[in-house]
């Protein structure tokens, strides 16, 4: 006798945070749902991403930051170590504590969400099998995330090499590291491991290390990261990759030399590629892209009509909180046809390193990349502001991307040790179409480094030119790719083909959206 299939509102593929953004808005529109997950509840964030990465960034920066940089008067007489075998088993118990919180108790109280474990795949398009089981959707939603990439170097295959996954449990701290990847996920893991005592080198294929960031930014953070120790080579072509002796060797053509680097261990971090291929995608008439991310509009609708897709397995940005909020509008189209679309103008992204990335909104290079706007750019180092002054890390910048006459703010770049919470003034100003007036106009908690974005430059701000460049995109007027700028103080930058009127006040505090104000 043949099993009845039963057949579900909606069907979710996937544990991580946009699956479960999904489950809860279906619950809570009283949809009869089934969540579908082939990984570890909660996802990559939780699990091997964010939660446990930043966990031990900042036991790294705290054991480095006192070991190295001790405020004045703290003597450390009997020494200071780390024993990484006991920050690994608090870094899992943290992990654990929260998957059960965050995850595990959520899904137990979501009435309406059965929950199934194994790996989907379409066989039509309504109907999904898991191993010999077979479910049935009149809607679904995908959020089966994303894996590490592996690169296509010569030799990669035979390497024991690690990715984050790996490098977030390794029984024992390397004596040496070498990164793949120069952006966020290479960073974080690279300062990491030198602040726990590894000597790390980073190999970045483009010409700069975060280089979708400002080219202030990507400067400033590579001095101060070599300044932590670690060795930073960029415009390196991968050219093999083998293992000696259980040693890593990697050949790399770094400008007009072929060099050769060794490791203990070898850290592929060179991006991350969406979970499709198991989907069996053409089944349910869902395209996916080169990426291998699933094609989707700004409603998160796929090509097929009742399938929606959300978080990483869709592709870039693959951040976490804009997972989630993919995933509730994923739901609640599907099942509400709200109409809602996902806007990523004012969608923020950081890089954990200290001193940290912090971005919302366009670059520099963006705003004037077809010549439609007149954009003006303020930037200024931290050595200006109270704050970081006072806590004697004055390390970083912020900038700011406006157009000249309106003064609406459309980026906003900071590196600093606070970035990622000192951003969120910026992402309100551009998601609601604020002026500098506006943020000019809101009084500031005093000393705070956010004051960063509110106070006018001193009357010694000017420009002069050094080894530090800042971009200066086309322009009427012309411009070249990059002109050198000191940053030593507040700079103003207008697109017009040469430096703007430097504003004369008396206010001591160094702040960028004062700038324009002038």
């Amino acid at each position: 006798m043949e099993r009845m299939i039963k057949r579900h509102d909606l069907i979710i593929l996937g544990g991580g945070a946009a699956a479960f953004s999904a489950a809860i808005r279906a619950d809570r529109n009283g949809a009869e749902t089934l969540m579908i997950d082939g990984g570890t509840i909660g996802g990559t964030c939780v699990n091997v991403g964010c939660v446990p990465s930043k966990r031990l960034l900042a036991v790294g920066d705290q054991f480095f930051r006192v070991a190295n940089r001790p405020f004045p008067g703290l003597h450390l007489e009997d020494g200071w170590s780390a024993e990484f075998r006991a920050v690994i088993r608090s870094k899992d118990r943290l992990v654990a504590d929260l998957r059960k919180a965050k995850y595990a108790e959520v899904l137990a109280s979501l009435k309406d969400v059965d929950y199934v474990r194994g790996q989907a795949a379409f066989v039509s398009p309504h109907e999904v099998k898991v191993g010999a089981e077979r479910y049935e959707g009149d809607k679904f939603v995908i959020g089966t995330g994303s894996s590490p990439t592996i690169p296509p170097v010569p030799g990669i295959d035979k390497v024991d090499y690690i990715t984050n996954v790996e490098a977030l449990s390794l029984k024992d701290r390397p004596d040496s590291m070498i990164v793949l990847g120069g952006r966020a996920l290479g960073l974080e893991f690279a300062q990491m491991y030198q602040h726990l005592g590894t000597q790390v080198t980073v190999l970045q294929r483009s010409g700069r290390i975060v280089p979708e960031e400002e080219p202030e930014i990507s400067q400033y953070l590579q001095q101060y990261l070599k300044e932590d120790g670690i060795e930073i080579h960029t415009g390196a072509e991968l050219l093999s990759a083998e293992q000696r002796n259980g040693r890593k060797v990697v050949v790399a053509r770094v400008g007009a030399r072929k060099r050769t680097f060794e490791g203990d261990e070898l850290l592929l971090a060179t991006g991350r590629t969406p979970n499709t291929a198991g989907l069996n995608l053409p089944s349910a008439r869902v395209e996916a892209k080169e990426d291998h991310g699933v094609k989707v509009d700004s409603e998160m609708r796929t090509t097929a009509p009742h399938i929606f897709a959300a978080g990483d397995v869709i592709g870039k940005p693959m951040l976490e909180t804009a997972a989630a909020k993919e995933g509730y509008i994923a739901a609640e189209n599907a099942l509400a046809d709200r109409g809602l679309k996902m806007d990523y103008r004012a969608v923020p992204h950081a890089v954990f390193t200290n001193p940290a990335v912090a971005s919302v909104g366009a670059t520099d290079a963006q705003a004037n990349a077809d010549g439609q706007i007149r954009c003006e750019c303020n930037t200024i180092l931290l050595k200006q502001v109270p704050k970081p002054i006072i806590v004697e890390d004055t390390r970083g910048l912020v900038k700011i991307v406006a157009e000249a006459k309106s003064h609406k703010i459309l980026g906003v770049h900071i590196l600093a040790s606070l970035a990622p919470d000192m951003i969120h003034e910026g992402v309100l100003a551009v998601k609601h179409g604020l002026t500098l007036e506006d943020i000019i106009d809101t009084v500031h908690v005093f000393p705070t480094h956010s004051e960063a974005t509110s106070s006018r430059p001193s009357h010694s701000s000017r420009m002069r030119t050094s080894s530090v460049a800042a971009p200066c995109s086309r322009a009427r007027g012309g411009w070249s790719a990059e002109r050198k700028l000191d940053l030593s103080e507040t700079t103003r930058t207008r697109h017009t083909g040469r430096a703007g009127r430097q504003p004369k006040s008396a206010n001591w505090v160094s702040e960028a959206f004062r700038t324009c104000s002038e």
